[in-house]
């Protein structure tokens, strides 16, 4: 069994709000004496509540989880969740309020790119600078120096201020410094949201390789779920400063991504939907339905009838519908039309009803993005309504199909192909 390398026990961070230093030291000192005296707050604004700066917030609610050395750990949840609280935890940046935590190794923390970064000083001294405030001898700087340096492709700029760089450079030369200190834990919190695409490719394999190569604990922290699916072998998710989940990737992102604003009913109202301006309003679609549904989940070869009432503004010719399959964490699967539903007379209303033919889509929940439009002879559309994230479902698989395997998402995608015929034995 692996060793527990980080351990945390019901950890609490709590926050008095505007309690100090949210002005100046003389306003600080007032507010103080006017509590201890019984009197009303002299700086509060006049209309707000007396007890606004005594307010607590709980940044974190009693957490604990444990994590094994060489692991990858996601943290994923939406803003406000207690992520970057956490890792600020982790990283002793700050003490938890209640709690205990644990960890056995040295940590290289990079919750913010750059830090300690200074604009007048070159790249090489703050190579120096920023080693040493993340914990590194010189002598372990200068065996490395050129490593970093080479990993971040900066040997032609390493002596220009860092003032000039572009932050693609400044990103680069920061990952680098962390990235190359003897650590057993590193920390990352949205470290990839700078730089271009070969770059980012590059950190994760960095990241990859000192889990999976050299036994490092790596914890990541992001919004993006293909980084997180691409590193990481287990996730939690925080939701108002508790864990909501603990467990395998794929299952973790179902998590934090059903948490999103998205409309799960069997019938959604469309008319206050919000339209893109490419939209050119010639028709609105009212409402979308699933026929003969209480719910919104169906089942391996259970056909998906959809109807849609729209009303045509204008007269129009040939006008046809398009759905655009979206997974939930918003890549495209695969696009349906139809063939031209009518011509129309303007004002009048019209319902439609589709057959959806989903047998290619692995178990998984979807959203999907509609349209009404036009097409000419040479395949060139205009858009009379657009609606993305119109509404939602999920579709699990039939365990009487047959199909022994369990889909994995993480490296299979959201298309199931037929089965390939053998042409030829042996």
């Amino acid at each position: 069994m692996s060793e527990t390398i980080i351990s945390i026990e019901h950890v609490s961070k709590e926050y008095r709000l505007g309690a100090i230093g949210g002005t100046t030291l003389r306003e600080d000192i007032q507010r103080l004496g006017a509590r201890i005296l019984g009197k009303e707050d002299p700086t509060m604004k006049i209309g707000a509540q007396s007890g606004q700066y005594n307010e607590r917030f709980l940044a974190l609610d009693d957490i604990s989880f444990d994590v094994k050395k060489g692991e990858a750990l996601g943290i994923i949840g939406h803003n406000g969740a207690g992520k970057s609280t956490l890792l600020k935890l982790l990283s002793r940046v700050t003490a938890p309020t209640k709690g205990r935590i644990s960890f056995n190794g040295r940590i290289a923390s990079m919750l913010e790119v750059g830090t300690g970064f200074h604009p007048e000083l070159t790249g090489r001294e703050n190579v120096y600078m920023n080693g040493a405030i993340l914990g590194m001898t010189k002598a372990e700087i200068d065996r490395k120096f050129d490593e970093i340096v080479a990993f971040a492709e900066m040997e032609q700029f390493i002596d220009t201020p860092v003032k000039r760089y572009s932050s693609g450079m400044y990103v680069k030369l920061a990952f680098s410094v962390a990235a190359h200190l003897d650590s057993e834990i590193m920390i990352m919190d949205e470290v990839l949201a700078v730089g271009d695409m070969a770059f980012q490719n590059k950190c994760l394999e960095k990241m990859r390789d000192a889990s999976q190569q050299e036994g490092r604990t790596v914890l990541y922290v992001s919004h993006n779920m293909n980084t997180i699916r691409q590193l990481c072998s287990r996730c939690i998710v925080l939701d108002r400063g508790k864990v909501v989940f603990n467990g395998a990737v794929e299952h973790a992102i179902d998590k934090y991504l059903s948490k999103s604003n998205e409309n799960s009913s069997t019938c959604v109202d469309l008319s206050e939907s919000i339209r893109p301006n490419n939209s050119l309003n010639l028709v609105k679609m009212n409402y979308i339905s699933f026929l003969e549904k209480k719910d919104c989940i169906f089942r391996a070869h259970e056909p998906i009838y959809i109807r849609l009432n729209w009303t045509s503004m204008e007269n129009l010719d040939d006008v046809r519908f398009r759905m655009i399959v979206r997974s939930y964490d918003d890549s495209p699967v695969g696009l349906v039309v139809t063939e031209p539903i009518c011509n129309t007379v303007a004002g009048n209303n019209y319902t439609t009803e589709f057959l959806f033919e989903h047998d290619l889509l692995a178990n998984g929940r979807y959203y999907l993005s509609i349209a009404l439009y036009q097409s000419d002879d040479s395949g060139k559309s205009q858009i009379l309504d657009h609606i993305s994230r119109a509404c939602s479902f999920e579709l699990l698989s039939d365990i009487e199909d047959g199909n022994i395997l369990v889909w994995e998402h993480r490296w299979w995608g959201m298309i199931k192909f037929p089965e390939m015929k053998i042409i030829k034995r042996g």
